[in-house]
């Protein structure tokens, strides 16, 4: 009976912890890839490396929609919800953006993201204003690889 009761023991404290832990990356802040350059060279720096930037993503600033122009956040994709993309926001609700062929004017409830490399990025340029409430957080910092933790401005 001692192996089975050791068993159970470890495996409500493997359950508790689970649960612990994907309330706390829902709720507060979790680690996400970033992948390709498109926010070079703010993230990914070193094209020819095969280490990505694992950046924290805060998820306090949900609350009250708490942004700000330059505050770089994570959203889901407008037509593939699937999809997350890291870009910084650079125009917030009733500002307007001039874009490749038109001035346009942010709408309520919505902000204008861009790339860093803007030659590179998929971003408002191709499909518009995002909804505030496509954002899942903001970007606070790069915790991997270790020589590149750092706090991420706005």
């Amino acid at each position: 009976m001692g192996i089975q009761t050791l068993i159970w023991q470890v495996t409500k404290k493997a359950f508790t912890g689970g649960i612990i832990g994907l309330t706390i990356s829902d709720r507060f802040c979790s680690v996400v890839p970033v992948r390709g350059d498109s926010m070079f060279p703010t993230f990914n720096p070193q094209r020819d490396s095969y280490l990505d930037d694992y950046v924290l993503v805060d998820k306090f600033c949900l609350k009250d929609y708490k942004f700000a122009r330059g505050d770089v956040v994570v959203f889901s994709s407008p037509t593939h919800y699937r999809e997350r993309y890291i870009k910084r926001i650079v125009g917030m609700p009733g500002e307007w953006i001039s874009s490749t062929e038109d001035v346009i004017r942010v709408p309520e409830g919505h902000c204008w993201v861009e790339g860093d490399n803007k030659a590179s990025s998929l971003d408002s340029r191709t499909f518009g204003p995002i909804p505030l409430g496509l954002i899942g957080g903001r970007v606070t910092r790069v915790v991997w690889p270790p020589q590149r933790l750092s706090k991420i401005g706005g």
